[in-house]
C-alpha cells in the first residue's frame, strides 16, 4: 500500500461537534435555571397613574365613625284617633302652630251617637220610674195613716162597747151572745190593724228595695252616659301639647279606625340628632358615647341617649342630645355629618382606607417593592377601621407603600408590573 492510499482517522471532538454539544448544554442549563430560579408568579402590566398608592404610617388611631344625622324635635307626639269614624271637618293643616286643646279635626260616628241617645232615653225612663216609686211609697204611707186612723176610731168605739157590755153581762143586763159579738168585733179590729201595719211594712220595704235598685241602675247609667259623652268628645281630635303640627294624614270624607295614626305634633322646646348607623357597629354603639359636629363654624358636643336595636335595611337608628345647649339657628330636618366616638385613641400602624377592602376583605394587599416598579401580593391582618384609616395588626410596616384603590381589574394576579 502506498503512502497515498493510507486511511485518515477522524477526530471525535471535532470543532463542529463541540459547538453543537456546548450549545445544547447551554440551552439545557438555561432551561434548568429558569425552571429552578426564575419568578413564575402570574403578572399583569398596569398603568401606575390609574391606581392609588398609599404609604403605611405609624400614628394615633382614633376609634370613631362618620355618620349623617338629621335634626329632629326632642319630643314628637303621635296623634292617634281614640275613636273611629269618618272625617267631617278638618280645621288645621300640616305646618300649623297649635296650642294645647286646639281642635284639629272632627269625626262623625252615627253608631256612637245613636247608642248615646238610647242610653239617655233609658236613663230618663229609669228616673221617671224612680220618681213614681217614691211617690207611690209616699202615697201608701198616707193611705196607711188614714186606714190606721179609721181603725183606731173604730177600735175605740168597739172597745167602749166591749167594756160596757162586759160589765152589763156580769149584771145579766146584756145577753152573753151579744157580749161575745162585741168582743169578737173588738178583737177583729185589733187584728185588722196589725195586719195593715205588717202589710204596709212589707210594701214599704219592697218599695225601698226597688228605689235602691233604681238608684244603682241610674248611677251606672249616668256613668256610662258620661263615658259615652267623653267618647263623643273624643271625636274632636285636639292638640295634646303646644308645638307644630308637622303632618295631618287624613282628608275630609276619609274613614279612620280607632287607634289609627292621623299625624304628629313636634315639641319645639328642644331638638336632638338622629343618625342611621351600619349594623356592623350595633354592638359598639350604646347610650353615653360622645359625638360632635360642626355648625356655623363652631363645634358642638353630643351624647348618645338611645341606640335602637331594630335593624332595617342593614342600618339602625341612634338618638343624640346636645350636651351644652342647642345651636342657635338649627332647624328641624337639617342634616349634618357627625363624628361618633367609639372608644379611646391608641398608637397603631395605619393603612389609609380605599376600594381594595371590598375586593380582598382586608386579608391581602399589593405591596410595592423597593424599586417601585412592581407590586407583589401579600397577606395581612387588619383590625378596627375609622373613616380615614385601618388599624394594621400584622403584615405591613411603616414606610411601605400599598395599592389602596380597587383591585377589581387585577383578577388573581400575584405581581403587578408598572
Amino acid at each position: 500500500m502506498s503512502i497515498m492510499d493510507r486511511k485518515i482517522e477522524k477526530k471525535f471532538w471535532s470543532g463542529k461537534r463541540i459547538l453543537l454539544i456546548g450549545g445544547g448544554s447551554l440551552v439545557v442549563l438555561l432551561l434548568a435555571y429558569n425552571l429552578i430560579f426564575a419568578d413564575h408568579r402570574s403578572r399583569l402590566n398596569v398603568e401606575k397613574d390609574k391606581i392609588t398608592v398609599s404609604t403605611v404610617t405609624k400614628g394615633t388611631f382614633d376609634q370613631y365613625i362618620a355618620v349623617t344625622a338629621v335634626v329632629q324635635p326632642l319630643k314628637t307626639i303621635r296623634l292617634d284617633a281614640i275613636e273611629g269614624g269618618y272625617v267631617s271637618q278638618k280645621y288645621l293643616e300640616g305646618g300649623s302652630m297649635v296650642k294645647r286643646g286646639d281642635s284639629i279635626l272632627r269625626l262623625e260616628n252615627q253608631r256612637m251617637q245613636m247608642e248615646f241617645m238610647n242610653h239617655e232615653t233609658e236613663m230618663y225612663r229609669l228616673i221617671n220610674e224612680l220618681q213614681n216609686t217614691r211617690l207611690s211609697l209616699k202615697q201608701n204611707r198616707y193611705t196607711l195613716e188614714k186606714t190606721l186612723s179609721d181603725l183606731d176610731y173604730k177600735i175605740d168605739q168597739a172597745k167602749d162597747i166591749y167594756d160596757r157590755n162586759k160589765q152589763l153581762v156580769d149584771e145579766k143586763i146584756v145577753a152573753r151572745q151579744e157580749f161575745v159579738k162585741t168582743k169578737l168585733d173588738y178583737e177583729g179590729l185589733l187584728k185588722q190593724r196589725q195586719i195593715e201595719i205588717e202589710s204596709q211594712k212589707y210594701q214599704e220595704e219592697n218599695a225601698k228595695l226597688q228605689i235602691a235598685q233604681l238608684e244603682g241602675t241610674i248611677a251606672r247609667t249616668q256613668r256610662n252616659l258620661q263615658m259615652m259623652k267623653e267618647n263623643l268628645n273624643n271625636l274632636i281630635v285636639r292638640a295634646p301639647i303646644e308645638g307644630q303640627l308637622s303632618s295631618v294624614n287624613v282628608e275630609v270624607g276619609s274613614s279612620i279606625t280607632a287607634g289609627q295614626n292621623i299625624g304628629q305634633i313636634d315639641d319645639l322646646d328642644g331638638f336632638k340628632m338622629r343618625a342611621e348607623v351600619d349594623e356592623h357597629y350595633l354592638s359598639r354603639v350604646f347610650a353615653g358615647l360622645k359625638a360632635s359636629f360642626e355648625f356655623n363654624g363652631k363645634t358642638y358636643e353630643l351624647e348618645v341617649t338611645k341606640a335602637f336595636p331594630e335593624v332595617i335595611n342593614a342600618r339602625f337608628n341612634v338618638d343624640m342630645n346636645f350636651v351644652k345647649g342647642t345651636p342657635e339657628g338649627i332647624r328641624r330636618g337639617q342634616s349634618s355629618p357627625i363624628r361618633l366616638e367609639l372608644g379611646k385613641s391608641s398608637e397603631a400602624v395605619l393603612l389609609p382606607v380605599g376600594g381594595f377592602f371590598s375586593d380582598t376583605g382586608g386579608n391581602w394587599v399589593y405591596v410595592l417593592d423597593k424599586s417601585g416598579k412592581r407590586a407583589v401580593k401579600r397577606n395581612i391582618s387588619l383590625g378596627q377601621k375609622n373613616p380615614l384609616f385601618f388599624e394594621v395588626l400584622e403584615g405591613l410596616q411603616p414606610g411601605e407603600q400599598v395599592i389602596t384603590s380597587s383591585y377589581e381589574n387585577f383578577g388573581d394576579k400575584e405581581v403587578l408590573v408598572f
